[in-house]
């Protein structure tokens, strides 16, 4: 629901703010209202309260509930001229006790307290700003009070357009609606007034009733006495931060238990749409349904039926809800009804339209899993489950639901589309008998797939006549949007899925070209998208802006608009640029503000547009044209024979019941003709009646079908243009939300429109008022297909319809993903992965859930461990691998690595390229040498040779003992780093066998040089092999493989990479410019130049230009001892 109401407290508190900051420019005094209001909740000390305001002990005071109660004042629930030890026991004779005030009851928790205002009957008025879909209305009357009376027919009204910002005191004046007012205070009451429009727009009210507004004779302050009011919560990220801290209290005696208030959470936090209302935990009927829509159809179908008292909660699910979301909605529901016992058992009914994108098997395998969790809870509460769905993935859910059945011996019944959506209702409550109605069954569904049945054997034979099929392309000057056979779009966003599937329908219906010319995401440069047209492959064009999208595509009509609700506005006035060649502008989000809605709908009628939406599917032309994900998967396309048009044209508020109705309407007739989902906000852009007189007007339509909701008045206007000949064919109507007349409080149903205030906006109301009109209204909505049934057989027996033949089914390519996803095709992998997984509900490192490393507390050391080792070591082991990341991360700027990486710093590279050219010096004489230390002093640790002999080899192979030697350290100057490991191996490992080694090692090799130490490369080498051979997680096998395959040097690299980084955080901190390397440093070595003879000089004057190459050899084998840097 957009329009949420608010406390008075909040309503107040809002107009005290910002009430001065809108006051007309011109008027010399700014009135300020009392900002003097203290709310009091259960939490509040009223001990201390007057020490934070102490007008409480010094003023007059009134006190009521703030709780959305209405008239308070005739129920005995204000408190008048009280002190404030008087206001106490007020609230101690009120808080926490049982009231009932209509159907509802509850307890008193909320009081508002403020200053109590002298004043007479004459200085009480009535204020009242309303929305409408053109604008605002303000209405105002004298007199105002508890005695108020009908102000819908007694107060006066101005109404202002919404995109009207010009409302000035003189216009109020002028156009009378103070008349009754003194004349000294119409100025000030007119400038009030103009300051409350104003606040009115800039805070996004629904609502807001001010009764009484009071001015007295002796300061001329106004006060604002009591207040309701209403806010646009889809409006929260434009002022949110006006608004601050705002509360949306429940109505009276609707208490929000633990198990709403999960679900409430879960939806915050899932783009999909769950929502849970609880009416009775004891009733035995309990539902979960797919689908705004559709929800209400299954609770108004359970009461239509009688047992409106037995109905336990009120919920969807629907937008694609991911599995585990399904699987925490289920368990929620399912832990509900089992709270409970019922002698006569319980009632599960989990229901459905035909989903337009929905994966079935995905949401059931969710629902599947609570099944089994609650499988022993389920059979001792005797609750028989009763399934009907339809949708993508289908038949593979419903086998899902058949195995899980089987495997827990629970009574579940499992329907098809091949079902009517509520028949199942019926059946669960034994109204119905079960023979009549076949469950799905698997193998059936292969091998004995039967055309629908219902229709007379005379409209089967019509149908094989040889008879010419109408023209699927009628326009006509209506001023909503037409489809046509030609029609072409550009899509606004990058809505790869819904554009294909736009394109698989076009070649479904045969059209030449593709009814999606372009594509703008303003987010990316100008490329092109690779899409399916058939078999061939096309690329359409994505721009980044408007303008050039529509200049290059001058035959584009229509913009299907799938912005979000927080940039749709904007996106939107730039398309009204381009009304001489857009005509119609489909709106897809959800959530979109209504006075933005409005405005955009005044703007694109002064320009000729048509807007369908907000919060729309959108709808289809049958063989023409298909707005996005209208009509779900191609199966149910074909199964609806939406590839071809038929004599049947509906509008509906529902987007999800949609595929519905061309399932009812295939089924029952021959087809649609055009279907249209104008959105379930309270102003959708198009109206049913627009869309109905439209389809009026088409010769090929004679059947015309439209579903309302409860909820605003929109429906009248189709009684009007029924009894004003407007509508002349057959007009089939159903208003669903008749449920919403049995509940003790007003329901909040899936759409933001769906909502009655007043007694003439609830469904059932609506519905009478239609069928007086003359439309055919059923008794409910499963009665939608008998209805159009009977009025399909009268017009084809009388001729004035005609079935068309049944053209051949065309065949359209099948996406490989799709494909895939059913079982239907195979290919072998790209590449194979087995250290993380991202695919599910929760990330997983080597099988381990992110939330449980965290919930250890295993470290940095674990997770590298897991991803590179796919085993989880013990803490020791952990641990070491996180010092050796301290040990390496570092070891100055002198080094090649970081040298590098500075110079490429300072040459103005980024960060990553900084890195990556530090990163590219490691190897074997810098850094690169843990892996060979590793494998030589592991072979020869394992082979037995003596540390003596194996010395004596490497010098007569003329090979350096990588891990042997530093520049700087030695015996007398020895590295902490290697000392710290060192100590930390012998005292942490069970073996130390190769780093015993290695030290016997160094005791030879240091007799002849005191720095050919075991250095800080080797030490660590040798210790991991002892830690992987010796923690229990490996074999010696697995532990040799993982040092081959370089997990050693990965380590220095990754705790190098710190270094680097810091390094060029350093060099970006300090501003360093370009380095250049100073010319003193360098030799050059001019060996091309002819030199000046001479008598004699050092060195023989050879190749090497007069330095040794022995001393040159000496140099390099002294670098590259120096492995530990």
């Amino acid at each position: 629901m957009s329009a949420k109401a608010i406390r008075e407290y909040d309503g107040r508190s809002l107009l005290v703010k910002y009430i001065p900051e809108e006051y007309p420019s011109q008027q010399q005094r700014i009135i300020s209202l009392d900002s003097r209001l203290v709310l009091i909740t259960p939490k509040t000390n009223l001990d201390t309260l007057p020490t934070d305001h102490p007008w409480l002990l010094t003023t007059p005071l009134v006190i009521k509930p703030d709780q959305l109660i209405k008239r308070r004042g005739k129920l005995g629930l204000v408190g008048l001229n009280l002190k404030w030890e008087q206001c106490i026991k007020w609230i101690h004779d009120h808080i926490d006790r049982d009231i009932t005030i209509g159907p509802a009851t509850g307890k008193l928790d909320h009081f508002v307290v403020s200053p109590y205002v002298a004043h007479s009957k004459s200085d009480e008025y009535y204020v009242c700003i309303q929305s409408d879909r053109e604008g605002e209305v303000i209405m105002f009357k004298t007199g105002g009070g508890v005695d108020v009376g009908n102000v819908d027919e007694t107060a006066s009204r101005l109404h202002v357009d919404i995109d009207d910002d010009g409302l000035t005191v003189q216009r109020i004046l002028d156009d009378g609606i103070l008349d009754g007012v003194p004349d000294d205070r119409l100025e000030s009451l007119a400038s009030f007034v103009v300051a409350l429009l104003r606040v009115y727009r800039r805070l996004h009210f629904a609502m807001l009733e001010i009764n009484p507004l009071v001015q007295t004779d002796d300061d001329g302050q106004i006060h604002v006495v009591d207040l309701a009011a209403k806010l646009d919560e889809t409006a929260s990220f434009l002022c949110g931060a006006d608004w601050g801290r705002i509360a949306f209290p429940p109505q009276f005696g609707r208490t929000t238990c633990p198990e709403e208030q999960f679900i409430r959470d879960l939806d915050s936090k899932t783009g999909a749409s769950l929502k849970l209302t609880v009416l009775n935990e004891k009733a035995r009927i309990w539902t979960m349904v797919a689908g705004g829509g559709a929800s209400v159809v299954y609770a108004d179908t359970i009461c239509d039926l009688g047992f409106g008292h037995e109905l336990a909660n009120y919920g969807e699910y629907s937008g694609a809800p991911s599995t585990e979301d399904t699987y925490n909605y289920a368990k929620t529901v399912i832990g509900l009804m089992c709270k409970e016992k019922d002698p006569r058992g319980k009632i599960f009914i989990v229901g459905g339209g035909i989903a337009n994108f929905t994966d079935v098997a995905a949401t059931f395998t969710g629902l599947i899993k609570a099944l089994k969790a609650f499988r022993d809870e389920l059979l001792a509460h005797h609750v028989d489950i009763w399934i009907r769905r339809a949708g993508p993935n289908w038949q593979e859910g419903l086998r899902l639901m058949r195995e899980c059945a089987t495997e827990t011996g629970l009574p579940i019944h499992i329907y098809g589309p091949e079902t009517e959506m509520t028949a199942i209702v019926p059946l669960a409550l034994g109204l119905d008998s079960i023979e009549d109605h076949r469950e799905f069954d698997e193998e059936e569904l292969l091998t004995d797939k039967k055309p629908p049945a219902g229709k007379s054997e005379h409209v089967a034979q019509l149908r094989r006549q040889t008879l010419i099929p109408p023209v699927a392309d009628h326009e006509t000057d209506q001023s909503v949007e037409n489809f046509s056979a030609s029609t072409r779009c550009i899509v606004y966003g990058l809505q790869k899925r819904a554009v294909q599937g736009m394109l698989d329908f076009d070649m479904l219906c045969k059209r030449e070209v593709p009814s999606v010319a372009a594509m703008i995401f303003p987010f990316k440069a100008n490329h092109f998208a690779s899409f399916y047209f058939g078999s061939e492959e096309v690329m359409i064009p994505v721009y980044k802006n408007t303008v050039e999208a529509i200049n290059k595509h001058p035959d584009v009509s229509v913009v299907i608009n799938f912005a979000s609700c927080r940039s749709v506005f904007s996106s939107v006035l730039d398309i009204l640029k381009y009304s001489d060649q857009v005509k119609t502008i489909v709106i897809i989000a959800e959530g979109v503000p209504e006075q933005q809605t409005r405005f955009l709908i005044k703007a694109a009628s002064k320009k000729g547009v048509a807007i369908l939406g907000p919060a729309t599917v959108g709808g289809i032309k049958t063989g023409c044209f298909r707005i996005g994900n209208a009509g779900g998967m191609m199966d149910n396309i074909i199964d609806s024979k939406l590839y071809r048009p038929g004599s049947v044209a509906y509008v509906t508020k529902s987007g999800g019941i949609s595929n519905e109705l061309n399932h009812i309407i295939c089924r029952s007739s021959d087809g649609v003709y055009e279907g249209v989902a104008i959105g379930g906000d309270r102003y959708p852009g198009s109206r049913l009646v627009d869309q109905l007189i439209k389809y009026n007007s088409n010769d090929e339509v004679k059947i015309l079908m439209a579903l309302g909701e409860v909820g605003g008045k929109e429906e009248y206007a189709i009684c009007e243009a029924l009894e004003s000949g407007k509508i002349t064919k057959p007009l089939i109507a159903w208003c669903i939300g008749t449920c919403s007349t049995i509940f003790p409080y007003t329901i909040q149903f899936g759409h933001a429109g769906a909502s009655a205030s007043k007694d003439e906006e609830t469904a059932l109301a609506k519905n009478n008022a239609l069928r007086a009109a003359g439309a055919h209204v059923p008794t409910n909505f499963g009665e939608l297909g008998s209805v159009l049934r009977r009025i399909y057989d009268e017009l084809v027996t009388t001729g004035a319809l005609v079935p068309a033949p049944e053209p051949r089914v065309p065949k359209v390519p099948m996406d490989y993903a799709w494909a895939k996803k059913l079982g239907l095709v195979r290919k072998p992998r790209g590449f194979v992965t087995s250290i993380s997984d991202e695919r599910g509900e929760e990330l997983l490192y080597a099988g381990m859930p992110i939330s449980m490393i965290f919930e250890e507390n295993m470290g940095l050391g674990a997770v590298i461990c897991l991803l590179w080792c796919k085993r989880q070591l013990p803490e020791y082991a952990s641990r070491f691998v996180e010092m050796v990341l301290m040990v390496t991360a570092d070891h100055g700027p002198a080094v090649s690595g970081a040298h590098n990486t500075i110079i490429a710093t300072r040459a103005g590279k980024d960060l990553v390229s900084s890195l990556a050219s530090g990163l590219l010096t490691i190897g074997p004489r810098f850094g690169g040498a843990l892996d060979e230390a590793a494998v030589v002093f592991t072979e020869a640790s394992d082979s037995g040779t003596s540390p003596q002999d194996f010395v004596k080899q490497m010098r007569l192979s003329n090979r350096l003992i990588m891990g042997i030697g530093h520049k700087v350290k030695s015996l007398s100057n020895p590295d902490m780093r290697v000392e710290i490991i060192k100590k930390y191996a012998l005292e942490k490992f069970p073996d130390n066998t190769v780093l015993r080694y290695a030290l016997e090692v160094e005791s030879i090799t240091t007799r002849k040089k005191n720095n050919l130490i075991l250095n800080v490369d080797g030490c660590i080498a040798v210790c991991v092999v002892d830690m992987l051979r010796s923690c229990g997680a490996f074999t010696k096998v697995e532990a040799d493989e993982l040092v081959q395959s370089g997990c050693l040097n990965g380590l220095f690299v990754l705790g190098r990479s710190i270094g680097l980084i810091g390094h060029h955080l350093d060099q970006k901190r300090l501003k360093q410019g370009l380095y250049r390397h100073p010319w003193d440093d360098i030799s050059y070595l001019n060996e091309g130049m002819p030199r000046r003879p001479s008598g004699g000089g050092v060195g023989g004057g050879g190749d090497d230009g007069g330095v040794s190459g022995g001393d040159g050899k000496k140099v390099d084998d002294e670098e590259k001892k120096d492995d530990a840097c």
